[in-house]
């Protein structure tokens, strides 16, 4: 592939993964404005989150297939439409129940969007140029997150939260026309599988059966779930807890995304010395050294640099995770990409909508309850690594 057709590759598909973090990011200055409009608790609102990472799970164990047999574009045009129509629902939410089943709807549409782009990456390529290609991919989707906070506060100046869906649907159909141009069909007909459900199953046996697998994609659950739970958490902690307003909160979110965008861009750089079995150790390994430096801030009652540095080093870590584990996930079973990456996105999701409400639900504006959380679930990837993955001597060979 030529260097300006990668390019051009890697600025489609960010772009189109980028709807995600804004669909997740963009609302979250609004959560005490819509939690007031509502009626609504903090752990309710947070469940609006918990709706979109459910849907979006869920939804890729259905599209994953699915584009393994009819192809890429399809189910991708397919969850764009779907977005674009559920982003209208939720903007003319009456209550917080309706927002949390529309907002699973928008999620199940959005998972045609990360199990396309992930299959499409390993459809063109393998081994560690997945790696680098997924780290490239991250400059631009780093790039939704770092603005998605600082678009929703300039909003809610002009208008109320449900401005803020109105927006991600105008998203929605100005990416439409960007797959329709810029995305080519990468999976050819003879490569296609049956979309029976016999069939599906028996390739889902097949990737459960594969330990090391099955343990790199809990590995990639349990390291993304920390993401979320920083999502789900910064708003009451930073904006109650240390308030700031919803300009500040933003820039304060675009700077840690910044730390997660820089790191992915060196992941290159470390992989091609150490290798990302190596550099993904590493990365969880720092992430729960500063889940701990971060609950003891939270416990102490330790002023707002003891919270943001932590915090920092997580979304940063994040930046290192991200690319190499489904890069030495999906080398594992090219011939089945989109079911793997439907696996990978499931467990990484359904693990997020899992754990983000437990800072809520822990009903604290401190630091404390993210920072248990994030311990938790990064020691336990700690734990998958060395007890399953490094002990595969495939995984070390990956280069």
């Amino acid at each position: 592939m030529s260097r300006g057709r990668h390019v051009q590759l890697i600025v489609v598909l960010g772009s189109l993964i980028a709807l995600g973090p804004l669909t997740i990011d963009m609302y979250l200055p609004a959560f005490p404005q819509l939690a007031d409009e509502l009626d609504a608790s903090a752990a309710s609102v947070q469940l609006t989150l918990t709706g979109m990472l459910g849907g979006l799970a869920f939804g890729q164990l259905v599209i994953g297939p699915l584009s393994d047999a009819f192809g890429r574009r399809r189910p991708l045009l397919a969850g764009l439409v779907v977005h674009a129509l559920a982003s209208l629902l939720c903007a003319v939410a009456p209550n917080i129940a309706v927002l949390s089943v529309v907002r699973v709807l928008q999620g199940f549409a959005g998972a045609a969007i990360s199990v396309v782009a992930l299959a499409t990456v390993r459809d063109l390529f393998s081994g560690v140029a997945v790696a680098r290609t997924m780290s490239r991919l991250m400059l631009v989707i780093g790039l939704a997150p770092i603005v998605a906070p600082s678009i929703g506060g300039f909003i809610l100046q002009v208008t109320d939260w449900r401005g803020i869906f109105f927006v991600l649907a105008g998203a929605a159909v100005v990416l439409i026309g960007v797959a329709l141009v810029g995305l080519r069909e990468t999976l050819p007909v003879e490569r296609r599988r049956s979309a029976r459900v016999g069939a599906t199953l028996r390739t889902y046996r097949s990737l459960l059966s594969d330990r090391t697998f099955v343990a790199l994609v809990l590995v990639a659950g349990l390291s993304f779930s920390s993401l979320f739970v920083y999502v789900s958490g910064a708003s009451f902690v930073l904006q109650e807890g240390f308030g700031l307003d919803a300009r500040t909160f933003g820039l304060v979110f675009g700077a840690n995304s910044a730390a997660l965008t820089i790191a992915s861009q060196l992941n290159p750089t470390l992989i091609r010395r150490f290798g990302p079995a190596n550099v993904l150790t590493g990365a969880i390994l720092v992430s729960m050294a500063a889940a701990v430096a971060l609950l003891v801030a939270g416990l102490a009652g330790g002023g707002l640099v003891t919270v943001l540095v932590p915090l920092m080093v997580v979304l940063a870590s994040a930046g290192l995770a991200m690319p190499n584990t489904p890069a030495l996930a999906l080398n594992r079973h090219g011939e089945a990409a989109g079911t793997a990456s439907a696996m990978l996105g499931c467990v990484q999701f359904g693990v997020g909508a899992l754990v983000a409400p437990l800072v809520g639900v822990l009903g604290s504006t401190t630091a404390a309850p993210m920072g248990a959380v994030m311990l938790t679930v990064t020691g336990l990837a700690a734990l998958l690594m060395f007890a399953v993955v490094r002990r595969d001597p495939t995984v070390q060979a990956v280069r």
